[in-house]
């Protein structure tokens, strides 16, 4: 079968390929793969940054944001043939670690755990995979378009949940809701806002085109006129920070009122400077009783939100984040992004 591989730390080195087609072991089941979503990740892999070999090989199969049809699956398993699925990305530890032993993988202690696509396993961009039972999630048929979604629906799902859990340290009734960003996280966080009842403003920097159309869409307010008429307009409770960009990160953190919950889920590249006058944050952040915290990844719990999430949720608007379909033979498109993108597909069937 033909996969999409990349030797890491190597630039230039991705490549579709044959490989050996999978054998399902024990517990397992067999997917035809169907398509996967492209991000910044897979962009840092293929240019070398990032990734990791599984043990005793040069190359890897890439791919985290998966979609597939089972073709195979074990007696008493819960799936059978022809059901929708992802794979869940992260693998806990060996050891584990507590956290890991209580089923919570996304905080991993010791940095061992592993992730399909990423780091030490075969991800998921070949025309058929095999996944453990217990990390394969079951979508809603109504998804089989737009299944890819499901990995960044449950960063999104993940970071709702902390700011839930830090609101709760007190009496909490959040109103509105800032997410500076429209990628494909910024939306679909903003989209979770939505279905949780909130306010919902989106930040970005693009006047047009169709980022501003998905958030009126949903029913939320676009803003791009910069950071601090958002914050004039929108009074947010809650902010999540989606862009990773420098001067936004520091703005989310001054932006919330009293009792504020900033979620920081964009990485921000190293060695870049920025004057911030941080005795008055700080002064800001403890007077008002002001909460920031950052948010990866996602367990299993996380999968199962945003599967709900994803199957409540309009399909035609979820089929236009799916901005571009590329097929695997044409990979180099996907990894080229345009001004206009929201999610890049390559296609696997």
């Amino acid at each position: 079968m033909r996969a999409l591989t990349v030797v890491p730390g190597q630039k230039d080195s991705l490549s579709v390929r044959d490989v050996p087609d999978p054998e399902p072991g024990d517990g397992e089941l067999l997917v035809d793969g169907l398509a996967v979503g492209v991000c910044g990740t897979d962009r840092e892999i293929a240019s070398g940054e990032y990734g990791w070999a599984p043990p005793g090989r040069d190359r890897l199969v890439i791919g985290h944001e998966s979609l597939g049809r089972v073709r195979r699956a074990p007696s008493g398993s819960g799936f059978a043939e022809g059901d929708l699925v992802v794979g869940v990305v992260r693998r806990p530890d060996p050891e584990p670690c507590g956290a890991c032993a209580h089923g919570q993988f996304d905080m991993c202690r010791n940095g061992r755990y592993t992730e399909r696509g990423i780091k030490e396993i075969d991800g998921y961009a070949s025309q058929a995979w095999t996944v453990e039972a217990d990390y394969a999630v079951k979508l809603d048929p109504r998804l089989a378009d737009v299944g890819m979604l499901m990995e960044p629906a449950t960063v999104v799902a993940k970071a709702w949940e902390q700011v839930e859990k830090v609101g709760e340290r007190a009496w909490y009734e959040p109103r509105s809701a800032l997410v500076t960003g429209a990628g494909p996280i910024g939306l679909l966080a903003a989209l979770l806002g939505v279905q949780r009842g909130l306010d919902m403003h989106v930040l970005d920097q693009v006047p047009d085109g169709p980022k501003p159309e998905l958030v009126k869409s949903l029913g939320a307010t676009y803003h791009s006129e910069g950071m601090d008429a958002a914050v004039a307009y929108a009074k947010p409770d809650i902010v999540i920070e989606a862009t990773g960009v420098a001067q936004l990160v520091f703005g989310a953190m001054a932006a919330t009122g009293a009792y504020g919950v900033v979620c920081l889920t964009g990485v921000s590249p190293a060695g870049r400077k920025l004057t911030v006058d941080a005795g008055g944050l700080n002064r800001e952040i403890v007077l008002q009783n002001d909460a920031i915290v950052g948010s990866v990844n996602a367990n299993l719990d996380h999968y199962a939100e945003a599967a709900g999430a994803l199957a409540q949720a309009d399909p035609d608007w979820l089929g236009r984040l799916v901005s571009r379909r590329v097929p695997l033979e044409r990979f180099q498109d996907a990894f080229t992004p345009d001004k206009d993108d929201v999610k890049v597909v390559i296609t696997l069937d």
